[in-house]
């Protein structure tokens, strides 16, 4: 029987997890839950469309929700709500509210019985799991992690809830002398502001006061306040032409010495062409492992610390063993 999957929100996101789910036999996409009017929204997939106030009477038909809201004010809100009735799983993204949120969620799904993941994607996500990974296996060193040059949905998605935002988009972009010293070995002591610097395109609605959204965005705590940030504005005809691709990718990083002598240098990259597409293709592969471990009976909000590598592969044990080890 198929993992029977939800999607709330069909943003960037949810059709990257749409598409995803496309490539995977073992699992379905049974319905797409939005806040906008669900005749308006045009599925590539053609399942059934429900409007999100009602996504509680469709519990019985989903094993697994994945949650494509964004992190700055969609997912507080919504995850604990969803929490109630599914499994879920989602991309929060906002590293520094991650232990608060992670106990609102744990709270509700034990509450309710469910089961669910948060914060997963390549970062966090993929990129966590390296990072824990590295210190594990070289205690004595330094850790990297390197962002860009691409879009941030999270980023860009908190710039457009600014009022008189019309569209806008953000590219983080890592220094590239930072860059050059991390990979030389060198070990720099290196702040937020010295590893990158943050772009923001921005198309503004009729009327709106360009300073007082500059303002906004570049004193936004826990997006862009630590960055050296720079603000463009333009019209809508030269964001349409230039800045509606969504690459991205980075790299982690870990130098450190092994007790018997000698320098160890660990890197883990991404480069990709379509970063929703990428996540989208992340959160699927996390929901099967979710669905296995709620069908056990497992309770609760997990990370991807938690997540046994073989749960999230639609092979089984002795398949894995055969091909992968």
């Amino acid at each position: 029987m198929r993992i029977r999957i939800a999607i709330n929100g069909y943003g960037n996101l949810g059709r990257g997890v749409e598409a995803a789910l496309s490539l995977c036999d073992d699992m379905e996409l049974v319905c797409v839950f939005t806040r906008r009017d669900p005749a308006s929204v045009k599925l590539i997939s053609g399942v059934p469309v429900y409007a999100a106030a009602d996504a509680a009477k469709y519990r019985d038909a989903v094993d697994v929700c994945i949650l494509c809201g964004g992190s700055a004010t969609d997912l507080p809100e919504q995850g604990p709500l969803f929490a109630q009735s599914f499994n879920t799983v989602d991309s929060f993204d906002t590293h520094a509210r991650i232990p608060e949120y992670f106990s609102a969620m744990d709270s509700a799904l034990n509450m309710s019985g469910h089961l669910g993941i948060i914060s997963v994607g390549w970062d966090p996500g993929l990129f966590s799991v390296n990072r824990m990974m590295n210190v594990a296996i070289l205690p004595d060193g330094e850790s990297y992690t390197f962002w860009g040059r691409g879009v941030s949905q999270g980023h860009s998605d908190a710039i457009r809830r600014i009022p008189g935002v019309k569209r806008a988009v953000q590219y983080t972009v890592p220094a590239q002398a930072a860059v050059d010293a991390v990979r030389a070995g060198k070990c720099p002591e290196l702040t937020a502001r010295d590893k990158h610097t943050r772009e923001c395109w921005v198309v503004l609605k009729p009327g709106v006061d360009a300073e007082t959204v500059r303002q906004a965005i570049v004193t936004m705590p826990n997006y862009f306040s630590d960055y050296n940030t720079t603000v463009n504005f333009i019209d809508e005809e030269v964001f349409e032409r230039d800045h509606t691709a969504m690459p991205h990718g980075g790299f982690v990083q870990r130098t450190g010495q092994t007790a018997i002598g000698g320098t160890q240098m660990i890197e883990y990259s991404l480069k990709l062409e379509n970063n929703p597409a990428f996540t989208g293709s992340v959160l699927v592969a996390y929901a099967r492992a979710i669905a296995k471990l709620a069908k056990s009976g497992e309770t609760g909000a997990r990370t991807v610390f938690d997540i046994a590598p073989a749960l999230l592969s639609p092979k089984s044990p002795e398949e894995l063993r055969a091909t992968m080890l």
